[in-house]
C-alpha cells in the first residue's frame, strides 16, 4: 500500500543484460536442498457481505513479530535461500565490487545557502552513512558537524534519519531517527555548538518537524501506534515531559494522511491532510500561532496545495482541472475556493506537478509526453522551458532554499546520464553545471537511450517505454531483458541513472522501464486508467510492453525478467499469474500480494488510506474485482517463472506476512522445478537495509540470481 511520501514507494528501477551464451543455472544442481514447507491450517476470512475465503497460511501473521513458529519458518526460508544461492557467491561478489567501484566514496553534495549558512552532506571513504554539516557565511569557514550518522548508527542493525531542522536562530538541531525501519520516528534535539542533548522524549512520530519562532517549541505529527496513521499535530516545548505536549489538531478521517510545514515566506505554519482524491490545508501565523484557518474546505475529488510568498497565496489544484492549474489568492482571502483567481490555466496535454516561488517568478514542474520538465514563468507572463537533448530523461527542481535570487537550481538525469545539478539564471539564460555525480569508470557515450511507444491491446492508448542498452547492441531477438514497472498511486517511474545498471548493460542485457497506467507519467487520466475498476490495465500494459519488445528484437522470448517492488510487487504477482510463460525470472520486493485480506482489515497500517486506490472490499463489487487479480488468491497449479521474493520483518507499508504467505502457497501450488527463494531481512523494513553499501549487497544477490537464471555469461575478469 502506498501513498506518495509515506507508502509503498517504487523501489529503485534497475536493469541488467547480457549477450548470447546460454548456460544452465547453477541453482539447478542435482543435490539442491529441499525447500521449507509451511504448515496449512484452515482459517476463514469473512467479508461483511457474506463472502468467505480459506487462508491456510493466515497463521504466519504475528503483529508483534514474536511467534517462535513463524520466526522459525522465516529463518528456514533464509537458510534455504543461503543454500540455493551459495553457488552464485562469486558472481554476487563481482557485481557488488563493480557497483561499489562506481561510487566516489568521499563524495559530497552541492552546498546550498540558507539563513547565513552553507549546508551540505558528505561521505567518508568506507563509511555507510552521511555526515550532515554546515559552514557559516562561506565554504572556507570552519565546519560544524550537525549529524555524524556513522557514529549514531554504530552498534545498530538498522538506522535512519528522517527529517531534521535547524531552529530559526541557528543554535539548535532537531532530528527524527528510526531504529528498525518501521517509520515510527523518535525526535531528538541538541545544542549545535556544544553537542549537548537537550531532549529525546518525543516518540511515535512521523518524522515531520517544524520549529516555532520562539526557538524552543517543536511542532510534530504523532502516529497511531497500531495503524501508523498520522492522527494528531502536537507542540512540544524543549526540556519538558512529552506528557505535557499540547494537542493542536486531530484528524478524524482515517483515509487521510497528514503533514506539517512552513510556507515559502516562513510566515505561516500549515497543516496539510490528503487522501487519494482530496486534500485540505489550514494555516496559522508563525509569529503568533493561534487558530488555524482553512485555506479551502475539503471536498471529494478536489486536491490542492497552497503556498505563501510576497503577500499572496499560490495554489496548485485540480479543481475543475484534471491535470491541475495554478491559482492565486490575496493574503487575507482564505476560507473559500471562490476567492481564487486563475494564474496558469489547465492544459489537457500538460500535467502540473508542483511550483516553487521566487521573487518575481515561479518555477513550475510539469509533465509532457510522459517526461518531466521545468518551466520558468515570470509574474509578467513571460515563460521559458529548461531544455534537454536526450529522448528519455528526468528533470526536477533541486534545493532552492532562498527565494530572493535569479538562479534556479535543478537536477537532470537519464538512464545513461548520472544525476547532474545545474543552475540557470532566469534573467540572462546563463546555465552553470554545479556538479555531476562522479561515477568512476563509467563512460556515458557508450550507452544508448530510447523512448518508444507501445500500443495497448485494446488500442485505446500508447504506453511510453524508456530503454537503455550498450552501444553496439543489435536488435536480433537474442538478448536478455529486464523490464521494470510500478504503476500505482499515480507514482511515476522516471528514467534516471542507477549505478547498478552498467554492470548489467555491459553484459549485453537490455533494460526497459514500462510507464504503465496507474502511474501519472501521462497525466491524471493515466492514473485514473490504472486504479479501482481499471486496475487490470496496469497488468495488461506491462504484458503488452513485453510482447512488443520481444516482437521488435529487443529480447529473446525465453530470456525476459520482470522486476517490481511494493505495489509493483502486486504487479509482479499479477503478471506471473496471467502470463507466466512470458517471463523466465520474477524479482518481487516487499510485494503487496494479499490485496483482499489486507484491505478488509482496517487495523493493518495504511489500509484505510487506500480505499480510493484499490476499493473497499466490504462492498461486494470491489471485493469481486480485487479478488479477480489478487496474486495470492489467484495462485493455481501450473508452471511459474523462477522467482526471488524479498521482504523486511519490520515493514510497516507491506506487512511481512503477505510475501511469506504468498511464497508458502506458491511452493504448494506450482508444478514446475523452477527456483523459488524467499529472503527476509530480519532487522529492516520497507526500504531494506540501511547504509549506502549494505543495500548494494542485497541488490547484488538479486541480480546474481537473475543473471544466472537468464543464462547470461559471466563477465570476463
Amino acid at each position: 500500500m502506498n501513498r506518495p511520501n509515506l507508502s509503498r514507494r517504487p523501489l529503485a528501477a534497475i536493469g541488467l543484460l547480457l549477450a548470447s551464451g546460454f548456460a544452465a543455472p547453477a541453482s539447478f544442481a542435482a543435490d539442491a536442498p529441499t525447500p521449507p514447507v509451511a504448515a496449512q491450517r484452515p482459517h476463514e476470512v469473512k467479508a461483511p457481505h457474506g463472502a468467505v475465503r480459506n487462508d491456510e497460511y493466515y497463521w504466519l501473521r504475528d503483529d508483534k513479530r514474536e511467534n517462535p513458529e513463524m520466526l522459525a519458518y522465516l529463518n528456514a526460508e533464509n537458510a534455504y535461500a543461503d543454500a540455493m544461492l551459495a553457488p552464485l557467491a562469486p558472481l554476487k561478489q563481482r557485481l557488488y565490487d563493480e557497483i561499489v567501484g562506481r561510487i566516489q566514496q568521499d563524495d559530497s553534495s552541492v552546498p546550498y545557502f540558507e539563513d547565513g549558512y552553507w549546508y551540505y552532506t558528505r561521505f567518508e571513504t568506507g563509511k555507510d552513512y552521511a555526515i550532515t554539516a554546515r559552514r557559516k557565511g562561506t565554504m572556507e569557514a570552519p565546519e560544524e558537524i550537525l549529524l555524524d550518522q556513522n557514529a549514531m548508527a554504530e552498534g545498530k542493525d538498522y538506522f535512519q534519519v528522517g527529517g531534521w531542522e535547524v531552529s530559526p536562530d541557528g543554535s539548535k538541531l532537531a532530528w527524527a531517527e528510526d531504529l528498525n525501519g518501521r517509520r515510527q520516528y523518535t525526535i531528538k534535539v541538541k545544542d549545535i555548538a556544544s553537542g549537548e542533548l537537550l531532549d529525546s522524549a518525543i516518540t511515535g512520530t512521523s518524522g515531520n518537524i517544524v520549529w516555532g519562532d520562539d526557538n524552543k517549541t517543536i511542532w510534530y505529527v504523532e502516529n497511531d501506534p497500531e495503524t501508523l496513521l498520522s492522527t494528531h499535530v502536537k507542540t512540544h516545548v524543549i526540556g519538558t515531559p512529552s506528557s505535557e505536549d499540547k494537542l493542536v489538531y486531530t484528524e478524524t478521517d482515517n483515509s487521510f494522511y497528514m503533514g506539517i510545514g512552513r510556507t515559502r515566506s516562513k510566515q505561516y505554519i500549515c497543516i496539510g491532510v490528503g487522501s487519494t482524491v482530496s486534500s485540505e490545508q489550514r494555516c496559522t501565523k508563525a509569529a503568533s500561532p493561534g487558530e488555524f484557518t482553512v485555506v479551502a474546505p475539503r471536498e471529494r475529488d478536489v486536491e490542492y496545495s497552497a503556498d505563501h510568498y510576497a503577500g499572496r497565496w499560490v495554489i496548485t489544484t485540480n479543481w475543475n482541472a484534471p491535470n491541475f492549474r495554478i491559482m492565486t489568492a490575496a493574503e487575507d482571502a482564505l476560507g473559500s475556493r471562490e476567492n481564487w483567481k486563475e494564474f496558469v490555466p489547465h492544459a489537457g496535454d500538460v500535467f502540473i506537478e508542483g511550483v516553487e516561488l521566487f521573487d518575481g517568478y515561479m518555477a513550475i514542474g510539469e509533465r509532457s509526453d510522459g517526461l518531466r520538465r521545468i518551466r520558468i514563468l515570470k509574474d509578467g507572463g513571460d515563460s521559458q522551458f529548461v531544455k534537454s537533448d536526450e529522448p528519455a530523461y528526468t528533470m526536477g527542481l533541486s534545493v532552492n532554499a532562498m527565494p530572493d535570487t535569479p538562479w534556479v537550481r535543478y537536477t537532470y538525469t537519464s538512464l545513461a546520464t548520472p544525476a547532474t545539478t545545474y543552475e540557470i539564471n532566469v534573467e540572462t539564460g546563463e546555465r552553470k553545471q554545479l556538479k555531476q555525480d562522479p561515477v568512476p569508470g563509467f563512460d556515458p557515450t557508450q550507452y544508448v537511450t530510447e523512448r518508444v511507444w507501445v500500443p495497448s491491446r485494446d488500442g485505446t492508448v500508447r504506453i511510453p517505454v524508456s530503454i537503455v542498452y550498450r552501444k553496439g547492441f543489435e536488435k536480433n531477438g537474442e538478448a536478455a531483458l529486464l523490464q521494470y514497472a510500478y504503476g500505482s498511486y499515480g507514482s511515476s517511474s522516471d528514467p534516471g541513472f542507477s549505478r547498478l545498471v552498467p554492470s548489467l548493460l555491459d553484459r549485453g542485457m537490455v533494460y526497459a522501464i514500462a510507464h504503465i497506467r496507474g502511474g501519472q507519467e501521462m497525466g491524471r487520466a493515466w492514473y485514473d486508467g490504472g486504479k479501482l475498476f481499471n486496475k487490470i490495465n496496469t497488468f495488461t500494459d506491462f504484458i503488452d510492453v513485453t510482447d512488443w519488445l520481444v516482437a521488435n528484437g529487443y529480447a529473446a522470448e525465453d530470456r525476459v525478467a520482470a522486476m517490481g517492488g511494493s505495489a509493483g510487487g502486486l504487479l509482479m504477482g499479477a503478471v506471473a499469474n496471467m502470463a507466466p510463460e512470458k517471463y523466465d525470472v520474477i524479482i518481487s520486493q516487499v510485494p503487496f500480494v494479499d490485496v483482499v485480506t489486507t484491505m478488509l482489515d482496517p487495523s493493518i497500517p495504511l489500509t484505510t488510506n487506500e480505499y480510493d486506490e484499490w476499493g473497499n472490499p466490504e462492498k461486494k463489487a470491489f471485493y469481486d474485482y480485487m479478488l479477480s487479480y489478487s496474486p495470492y488468491d489467484q495462485l493455481e497449479a501450473k508452471d511459474y517463472p523462477a522467482t526471488f521474493v524479498g521482504t523486511g520483518l519490520w515493514d510497516s507499508q507491506v506487512q511481512y506476512w503477505e510475501p511469506a504467505k504468498y511464497v508458502a502457497r506458491l511452493r504448494a501450488k506450482k508444478t514446475d522445478d523452477n527456483t523459488l527463494v524467499f529472503r527476509t531481512n530480519m532487522e529492516a523494513g520497507h526500504g531494506g537495509k540501511s547504509g549506502r553499501f549494505r543495500r548494494f549487497a542485497e541488490a547484488a544477490e538479486q541480480y546474481a540470481f537473475m543473471l544466472d537464471q537468464l543464462g547470461v555469461e559471466k563477465r570476463a575478469e
